[in-house]
């Protein structure tokens, strides 16, 4: 599961809608139903279809890594928004671009396949096309001209059906719809200062749905995604801790090389900052380094960004910022005891008090109530 920085988001426009959230139109099954869940669920309280990936220049070596993602929510039930995310890490020069863009939507989004996603930011428009792990992504950054996208992926490994089932009871303390590609086979262009770079390499896909209750727990989340190299196998971890109380809740996935799927619970898996990162721009501090154990699969690693800059910064309106930490990771370790390396990708949020969020919140609620 990814991204309670949509949960202030949802927040905030409850806020400015003077409405309460609600989760009338969420769906929820004993068992994921594909493709069908691939399609936008109508009214969905908070969805997603959320990409990473590293990738290397065909020619030079060089690596990059990609995030891209589609939020797509309507938090009471009336109106429909969409918000979208590129961002793309450049290791050889530690620079870390990302650009965003949001929108109320003028219909509801309809529950139709192949997967046709898009917004516009100035003069670009960005889309997100396919289905079951055969996707087109393009987006070109209006905050970074020159920096682009244009990737066409496969899938190299079936779906994993996190939970089991594809609904975890635990995730975010309700029942959300979770599944993910682990492993795509991804190549096109990175466009770098204008000069494109043909890549190719691994993405990650993550598709969820019925997430806007995150949204109501004082909660701090970390998340990560793990493909080892040899053997060739994926993780899924995340863990979750409730800042008033102190309580923890951890899970998980681990899928084997031949795409067996372990659900992981919290005792099933250890991961340990190992060093911290505080922000220039935020003055958040975030964990950099970390060593994930997990027991019963023999994995002892060490995870540690290859750029140690690579917040987000998501602005709405005129006085709300929303800060976040996603980005691409190296992996070293053992797994049982024999040297292992890998690819990784980390997500980090609510580092910041959501009570200083919600104050924030109902500041510009009262504003825009005077306002109008």
């Amino acid at each position: 599961m990814k991204n309670l920085l949509l949960a202030v988001f949802l927040l905030f426009f409850t806020a400015g809608c003077a409405s309460r959230m609600t989760t009338k139109y969420d769906v929820a099954g004993e068992k994921a139903v594909l493709p069908q869940e691939e399609a936008p669920h109508e009214r969905n309280s908070l969805e997603w279809w959320y990409l990473t990936g590293h990738l290397k220049d065909k020619g030079t070596g060089k690596s990059y890594g990609v995030e891209y993602v589609f939020f797509h929510f309507n938090p009471t039930g009336n109106k429909d928004y969409m918000m979208v995310n590129v961002a793309v890490s450049d290791p050889q020069t530690q620079q870390f671009r990302y650009d965003y863009n949001y929108a109320k939507l003028p219909s509801f989004l309809p529950a139709s396949m192949p997967v046709n996603l898009e917004l516009r930011k100035q003069t670009q428009r960005w889309t997100l096309t396919g289905q079951e792990g055969r996707y087109h992504l393009q987006a070109r950054m209006t905050s970074h001209p020159g920096t682009a996208i244009n990737l066409i992926t496969k899938p190299s490994k079936p779906v994993l059906l996190h939970g089991g089932t594809g609904y975890d009871q635990n995730v975010a303390m309700n029942k959300v719809g979770y599944y993910s590609y682990p492993r795509l086979t991804a190549s096109g262009t990175i466009e770098i200062d204008g000069k494109p770079h043909q890549v190719e390499g691994d993405m990650w896909y993550d598709r969820q749905w019925n997430c806007n209750m995150s949204g109501t727990k004082d909660v701090s989340w970390d998340w990560f995604s793990i493909q080892l190299d040899e053997p060739r196998e994926e993780l899924m971890l995340y863990n979750l801790v409730h800042k008033p109380t102190g309580k923890k809740l951890g899970g998980g996935s681990h899928f084997s090389a031949k795409a067996d799927n372990t659900h992981l619970g919290t005792s099933d898996f250890q991961v340990e900052n190992l060093a911290y990162w505080t922000s220039p721009t935020s003055g958040l501090r975030y964990p950099s380094k970390w060593r994930v154990r997990v027991p019963s699969q023999g994995y002892d690693l060490i995870v540690e960004p290859l750029i140690p800059n690579q917040e987000l910064r998501i602005h709405f309106y005129a006085i709300f910022n929303l800060y976040y930490w996603e980005g691409m990771c190296r992996v070293t370790g053992t797994h049982n005891g024999q040297p292992v390396t890998g690819n990784s990708y980390v997500e980090i949020t609510n580092r910041r008090e959501v009570k200083k969020a919600r104050q924030v919140v109902e500041q510009t609620a009262e504003v825009t109530s005077k306002a109008k």
